[in-house]
């Protein structure tokens, strides 16, 4: 296998997670009756570039298809998250009706509809057909393609370059991560900024978050990595961030490297000399999350077995990709977990894939009371706990997995 970054070749594991279907393609009761597709889901580490990066099984239609489910604006927590960003990038960058902001992988228009409400031009890009049409039902234009050079060269040429590009939990998500990265670089106005936010790969090993592997991420990403990456691409960083958003996560801020005038803040070599102090640049560092991830799922069946034993009833909260890679890893079908229930109505009265348990809607508690509920999306334990506590009579146990078996 050769880096998707550097082209050298990869050889060093990072962890083995078995064989799944790719984590949002979610099941109609129809397709029950067919057979599913599984990939192996393996990651490598780049030891010249130290992009951490799966191998290449799934293809890249497969995932996001035009009834690709996720939608960003289900979750309280991610929403107030947006609109704290928007008020903090008008406030820094000065932003007005002059200006343009442009956000890829807009969804279904979460994050746009703060600054379209602020009076601020905007637009999206977004590829799949279910969540680009969502926004656009709000107002939010929202151009249907995937995003590289050729669409920046197509947007440049109509006059419709940025002052701000958002990138929210997307880079991850690019096979092609040089050609993602350099068409921002494109797509800038000279003075312009882009903003990356993404999933700390420094806290998926220090909290043993294996289970946010998965088809849809291609890469699980470094400061390191990043800067290595947009430096090559015409990108340069000048500052970073640690978010609590996904369990950890940073946002990076670069400007294009022949023409911003913004000054490099300290932060950016104090977030890549803690890389270091930890060890990323090294092998060693690498060969802990495995035995982390066969833990928890000894963990997770032991505690399933004990309570099918004690004719307890396990349901699960949030049909979440996470979720997805814990449940498919530790082999969990709906013997041991009955259902899942979330809010998102485009996954109600489907199957999850690969463990092919049924998901339902939150209504289902008001004339089911499992023992325990597994919260799997664990990044929204509280909002999760918040929200069945203000609708239902709570009889039940919560149940984490990640980073290690908790009941509460």
């Amino acid at each position: 296998m050769k880096c998707r970054h550097c082209h050298a070749p990869v050889t060093l594991p990072f962890v083995d997670l078995g064989s799944s279907p790719p984590s949002n393609a979610y099941l109609t009761p129809a397709q029950m009756q067919a057979p599913e597709t599984v990939y192996p889901l393996r990651v490598l580490v780049c030891e010249q570039c130290w992009l951490v990066q799966t191998e290449d099984f799934a293809g890249f239609d497969d995932m996001f298809s035009a009834e690709y489910a996720y939608f960003s604006s289900f979750s309280s927590s991610w929403m107030q998250h947006a609109t704290a960003y928007s008020e903090a990038m008008t406030q820094r960058f000065g932003l007005n009706a002059n200006s343009c902001v442009v956000e890829v992988a807009s969804n279904d228009g979460y994050l746009l509809r703060n600054f379209k409400a602020a009076g601020i031009p905007c637009y999206g890009i977004e590829p799949t057909a279910s969540t680009a049409k969502a926004a656009r039902d709000i107002g939010i234009e929202s151009i249907e393609k995937f995003f590289g050079v050729t669409l920046a060269q197509e947007l440049v040429a109509k006059g419709r370059q940025a002052d701000l590009t958002a990138a929210n939990n997307v880079l991850a998500h690019v096979p092609d991560i040089n050609d993602f990265v350099a068409g921002f670089a494109m797509l800038l106005k000279p003075q312009g900024v882009s903003t990356f936010e993404f999933p700390h790969l420094m806290n998926l090993v220090k909290y043993a978050q294996f289970d946010t592997i998965y088809h849809e991420h291609f890469s699980y990403l470094s400061l390191t990595a990043v800067q290595t990456i947009f430096k090559a691409n015409g990108l340069t960083v000048f500052d970073v961030e640690e978010l609590p958003t996904h369990g950890g996560s940073l946002r990076v801020y670069a400007q294009r490297s022949d023409t911003g005038k913004h000054a490099i803040s300290p932060r950016v070599t104090e977030m890549l000399n803690r890389e270091d102090a930890v060890g990323m640049r090294t092998a060693a560092y690498y060969g802990k999350t495995q035995a982390d991830a066969v833990r928890i799922k000894r963990d997770l069946w032991r505690f399933l077995l004990q309570a099918q034993e004690e004719g307890k009833t396990v349901a699960a909260y949030g049909a979440a990709a996470k979720g997805n890679t814990l449940l498919n890893y530790a082999g969990v079908r709906d013997d041991l977990v009955k259902f899942v229930i979330d809010l998102n109505p485009a996954k109600q009265n489907k199957f999850m894939p690969g463990s092919r348990i049924p998901m339902v809607g939150p209504d289902v508690l008001n004339t089911v009371k499992p023992d325990y509920m597994l919260i799997l999306p664990w990044n929204l334990e509280k909002e999760i706990k918040a929200q069945l506590a203000a609708k239902h009579n709570v009889t039940w146990q919560y149940v984490i997995a990640v980073p290690e078996l908790k009941i509460s």
